[in-house]
């Protein structure tokens, strides 16, 4: 098919598809023609157009608007007439469909924006001039449109970033605002003639926390201003003292310098290496750190050559040994006696120590406090009580809770999460509440459901008022009795003359409870000791309650401990100056072990070993191993030269023991040279 123009000229559209000349042409088939008709409506009669179509294997037909091509079939041929009319086909383009329209970025000059044009693009570069040289503008590209996503590696110099700061001063405000509004050249005056003055706290204040309140005071009289800056001044201070953000900042400020200062002691008590700071020091300061080695080494020189006992190693003269670390001790604490510790059961980094005051037999205020390895300076929570703390305890089912036994014979339970120091729960308004001093209490989770492993956490308490009790946590916190501790009499044959005289007396029916301990098996039994020296093995079920009685101390029992790994024997200690290793089924004590003539105050198994306990009297602390010696304590030495020791604990989670004494202060020792536990013996 083949178009032409008016002026006779080929004009017929070339094909998109250029074959490539070096491609292998096709075999050329036979050619048949097929002639056809084009049909349309003309102004007198049918037009045709005879067009010949190349390809036999073509099956189709050209069809223009309005035309309608039919094939001859068996008609006569158009006569020369017909041929020789000329006719005319008029092609026309449809609507375009724009797939992609992207807006030129150049404009003509001669277009009707091109001033418009103009006068923004020099508005920018008057933008972009000013900009120079301005330290808070920075030219760099922008992309608006997120493409696809692509990995690009770029290689540029290192970015530096600088800060920088001024201080203003409140004269410099005022001139500043002068300056800005001259207009109010009247009001202004008063603070530019203060400006050369020292500005008051108020001024501070104002100036820049509210500057809009100070422009606003400037037209106040002078006279005004001295008696509203006094007022603003305590009030100012007053809430930023009280800030919580204020308190806030305080607490971390204090953590970091508590971990500044005890850096070293806190490495060694978690068992982590100790960072030590590179000295920064002059070359004097290095000549003379090299006159001190080599004089070290002279020294060590000398110690060789001198003859040693061939009969000692250095193991055997490596014994163990303790190391002060640190105190927890703060004014507050000072002159009052540390009466007993506890380890909070979920967080190993807090302490709680109770601490009670005698002075002249009487009876003073006492403390509760709560310690953390953060601060070892100061107390995180402080409980003051009305009567001296003679028993402390945390909870297991609630770590929050810390239960308080006082010398008065009340229990109080205090919540350390809140930083209110008043008692969430006291036994003031109980019946039943105890008439002597709470010795000892204890959380204890006891089996009291009717399938096996229903534990519930109860509150046991032993005063000198001859009761054990536990306690009931509800509204109100009251109590009921466990057992009654009753006097035992004496195996020793009397006279029927004496036992006449000795029943003419009032002799009180119920004996002091001092201390007591649970099985780490079974909680239902327990030992209770009392003040004549005897020790109770003690049932909380079955109708008898008192199951053994241990006598052999000869005066009150300050302390009972169970083994933790062999469940079947237990220490006591008493003011009789002795320690008793007892076995639950012999009713005699199996060792005994006195070292000095003073009272035993407490004792204290090690937590992962069957052999070794720790003891302190009055002035020295002992550390006992059974497997080395039971004639002599391992390890003894005088660890508060200011008081008086009482009590004891070890470390939960480090090799350290902790030693309260009569002056307020409870140190932290580590222990070195300790024999480990050997699991094979018991």
């Amino acid at each position: 098919l083949k178009v032409f123009d008016d002026e006779g000229k080929n004009v017929t559209p070339h094909p998109l598809f250029q074959p490539d000349p070096n491609t292998a042409v096709p075999r050329q088939e036979k050619l048949s023609f097929k002639v056809f008709y084009l049909l349309w409506p003309g102004p007198s009669s049918t037009s045709r157009i005879n067009l010949s179509l190349l390809n036999e294997s073509s099956r189709g037909v050209v069809c223009c608007p309005g035309v309608s091509a039919v094939q001859e079939q068996g008609e006569a041929a158009p006569t020369e007439a017909e041929l020789e009319q000329s006719v005319d086909v008029f092609l026309s383009e449809t609507d375009t469909l724009w797939m992609l329209d992207l807006p030129a970025a150049l404009v003509s000059t001669e277009a009707e924006e091109a001033g418009r044009v103009l006068e923004r693009n020099k508005i920018y570069a008057e933008i972009c001039n000013a900009k120079i040289g301005s330290e808070y503008f920075e030219e760099k590209m922008v992309q608006t449109i997120s493409g696809a996503a692509k990995t690009k590696e770029v290689q540029c110099e290192t970015i530096t970033v600088a800060e920088k700061g001024m201080m203003v001063t409140s004269w410099d405000l005022d001139n500043s605002w002068s300056a800005s509004e001259p207009a109010k050249a009247e009001g202004p005056r008063a603070p530019a003639g203060r400006s050369s003055k020292s500005p008051t706290a108020e001024e501070h204040g104002q100036a820049v926390a509210v500057p809009s309140a100070r422009a606003s005071s400037i037209i106040l009289a002078e006279s005004a201003v001295p008696a509203r800056s006094h007022e603003e001044k305590e009030c100012h201070a007053e809430a930023i003292l009280t800030s919580a953000n204020l308190q806030q900042d305080l607490v971390v400020m204090e953590r970091i310098l508590m971990e500044n200062i005890f850096q070293p002691k806190l490495a060694v008590y978690r068992q982590i290496p100790v960072l030590i700071e590179p000295a920064v020091t002059s070359d004097t300061d290095v000549e003379e750190a090299k006159e001190e080695e080599d004089d070290e080494e002279k020294k060590d020189e000398e110690k060789e050559e001198e003859p040693s006992d061939p009969n000692q190693s250095p193991a055997e003269g490596a014994g163990p040994s303790l190391e002060q670390l640190w105190s927890y001790r703060c004014d507050l604490t000072s002159g009052h006696s540390v009466s007993s510790m506890a380890w909070n059961k979920v967080n190993p980094d807090l302490l709680a120590v109770g601490y009670r005051e005698f002075v002249s037999q009487d009876q003073k205020k006492g403390l509760a406090c709560c310690w953390s390895l953060k601060n070892p300076m100061w107390p995180e929570r402080i409980f003051r009580c009305e009567h001296g703390v003679t028993a402390v305890d945390f909870s297991l089912a609630s770590p929050n809770l810390l239960a308080v036994g006082m010398a008065n014979g009340c229990v109080a339970i205090y919540d350390v999460r809140s930083r209110n120091d008043a008692a969430l729960l006291d036994s003031s308004a109980s019946l039943n509440k105890h008439k002597g001093p709470v010795w000892q209490l204890r959380w204890v989770e006891q089996d009291r459901g009717a399938t096996r492993g229903d534990k519930k956490e109860r509150l046991m308490c032993i005063s000198g008022d001859g009761r054990m009790t536990q306690w009931f946590i509800q509204q109100r916190l009251d109590c009921s009795d466990v057992m009654k501790i009753k006097r035992t009499e004496s195996g020793k044959k009397k006279l029927p003359g004496e036992r006449e005289r000795k029943n003419e007396a009032p002799i009180p029916q119920q004996a002091a409870g001092m201390c007591f301990d649970f099985h780490p098996e079974d909680t239902d039994i327990f030992l209770a000791g009392t003040e004549e020296g005897h020790i109770h093995c003690c049932s909380c079920s079955g109708k008898e309650q008192i199951l053994g009685t241990y006598r052999g101390h000869k005066g009150p029992v300050y302390k009972v401990a169970w083994n933790p790994c062999s469940t079947d024997t237990f220490l006591s200690c008493s003011a009789d100056w002795s320690i008793l290793l007892w076995h639950r089924d012999s009713h005699t004590p199996l060792l005994t072990f006195t070292s000095v003539t003073a009272f035993v105050h407490d004792i204290k198994w090690a937590p992962k070993s069957a052999f070794t306990f720790a003891a302190v009297n009055e002035r020295r602390v002992e550390i006992w191993d059974l497997s080395v010696s039971i004639f002599q304590p391992v390890l003894s030495c005088a660890a508060s030269p200011e008081g008086n020791l009482s009590s004891i604990l070890f470390a939960r989670n480090a090799e350290c023991l902790l030693l309260g004494d009569s002056c307020g202060h409870v140190g932290v020792w580590q222990l070195h040279n300790l024999a480990a536990p050997s699991p094979d013996q018991v």
